[in-house]
């Protein structure tokens, strides 16, 4: 398994990404480059189910990364066929670590032929589900809340697997993409809400479901559109049904893919997630100017917003902290010492650059602050006169339960003190976070948020969540009262 790296261990975990691709040949070589391309979803392990007429289903689940796994001809030769779908996954539901049973796909037989599922997101009454379906009978081989739906889809009284995960669908509540599979088709959905996102592409003869457009790209795929909020696509031979198994609802879709999660050359609803984290830049140096002498992004999240608000200050950039992209894992870990001295693999200060200016180093979040204390000590070990945080995202006060794997609320530092309080903490000369309203000006609401009908789930910063977390209620968490 990848390692938890000093400097990844306090940023949001970025959920799971899902593919499938129908029509092609050597289907699963496709959704292995798909993956590899979602693989900031996910770092834990990934899996793939293929789909040959002749050979019947095949899967495999490997930890680690994609390029470490699905690269191997000895591997990709057991998965042949012209259907599959796979998954990255990063837990945010079940038990964290590695066990082999929690990877997706899941897979399983059943009256009229087998199905696999994979899924992005929660299902946030998966432990109620989990209960009622043990009390009748079901087994269940992992601790996923992903795979209540392989069992209620076999519950189901229907004539065919599209109408058991109609009728599956109706019993789940939660935030999700699921990509599925038959022998024949190929299925993708959205929740209600479309917190999650899916696209739908076409490459050659064929079709493809991703959770980005990045994915799409990778395999030469021309982008067609976004699977609209509560709908649920059915591919086959013959092409695209939609079917649409929710009420209607107003879309709440996940602000926080704009500021971190979604690689920055993915479209999203129809945005460019690069120009709207500029523009979150723009927006974040009209609220909160500073005067300084430098604007360095926190790599390599920060960098579009870097870029905006150096833009709009006019305030010079420059990389004053460079990320090595090849460290891999920690190669010496013998004793304390060493492992503190590898914080230093990961991101390292540009002293010359650095030395005697007032620096304003712009990053996405802020979740425990940890990060944000160890960086500001390494650009005041260089020699910065001064030290300016300024954040592309309002202070995160509330966990997430729709598939990011956040900290407990009490473990959240925006949750237990205030922005003085959080800037004497973090021992810097300035600290502002962007307000609610400017992301969402920056994200294309011109008026903002518009507190009576946000355009997004925010429930991380606002502590509104638009699907009741029903799970964790019962379990004693308190959700904000209703001002």
């Amino acid at each position: 398994m990848p390692p938890c790296h000093p400097f990844d261990d306090d940023k949001l975990k970025e959920e799971c990404g899902v593919f499938g691709v129908i029509g092609v040949a050597e289907a699963a070589n496709f959704t292995a480059l798909g993956l590899h391309a979602l693989q900031h979803r996910g770092q834990e392990a990934g899996g793939i189910v293929s789909h040959d007429p002749v050979e019947g289903f095949n899967s495999a689940r490997r930890f680690g990364y994609v390029r470490d796994n699905f690269t191997k001809a000895s591997l990709m030769d057991t998965l042949p066929g012209p259907l599959a779908i796979g998954h990255v996954r990063y837990s945010t539901s079940g038990k964290k670590g590695a066990v082999i049973r929690d990877v997706q796909p899941f897979f399983g037989e059943f009256a009229m032929g087998g199905a696999a599922i994979a899924h992005n997101g929660n299902i946030t009454n998966a432990a109620a589900l989990r209960r009622e379906l043990i009390q009748h009978g079901s087994i269940f081989q992992s601790s996923s809340d992903s795979e209540c739906i392989i069992h209620l889809m076999a519950r189901s009284f229907q004539k065919t697997i599209p109408e058991r995960m109609k009728d599956t669908l109706r019993r789940i509540e939660g935030a999700f993409s699921i990509v599925a599979m038959t022998r024949t088709k190929l299925i993708g959905v959205r929740d209600a809400l479309g917190v999650r996102p899916l696209v739908l592409g076409k490459v050659g003869d064929g079709w493809a479901l991703a959770s980005e457009t990045c994915a799409l790209d990778i395999i030469g795929a021309e982008y067609v559109r976004d699977v609209e909020p509560g709908e649920m696509v059915v591919i086959t031979a013959a092409g695209v049904e939609s079917h649409r198994p929710f009420p209607p609802a107003k879309p709440r879709f996940c602000i926080f893919e704009h500021v971190y999660f979604s690689r920055p050359d993915s479209i999203v609803g129809g945005q460019s997630i690069y120009e709207t984290r500029r523009q979150i830049g723009v927006e974040l140096a009209r609220e909160a100017p500073v005067d300084a002498d430098l604007v360095c992004p926190v790599p390599d999240s920060g960098t579009p917003a870097a870029i905006g608000f150096a833009h709009e200050t006019g305030i010079p950039y420059g990389m004053g902290i460079i990320r090595n992209q090849y460290t891999g894992r920690t190669f010496i870990e013998p004793n304390q010492n060493i492992r503190n001295m590898g914080v230093l693999l990961k991101l390292n200060v540009n002293r010359a650059l650095i030395k005697d200016k007032r620096v304003i180093l712009v990053d996405d979040s802020v979740v425990r602050g940890t990060t944000s204390r160890k960086i500001k000590e390494m650009i005041l070990d260089a020699g910065a006169a001064e030290v300016h945080f300024r954040i592309a995202s309002p202070p995160t006060m509330w966990p997430c339960f729709y598939g990011v794997d956040t900290p407990e609320r009490e473990q959240l530092l925006a949750a237990t003190m205030n922005e003085e309080e959080m800037r004497e903490h973090l021992g810097v000369d300035s600290l502002r976070f962007i307000t609610l309203d400017g992301l969402y000006r920056a994200a294309g609401q011109a008026k903002g948020r518009n507190n009576a009908s946000p355009q997004y789930c925010d429930a991380c910063f606002s502590g509104e969540y638009p699907v009741k977390p029903a799970d964790m209620i019962a379990q004693g968490f308190e959700i904000k009262a209703a001002e």
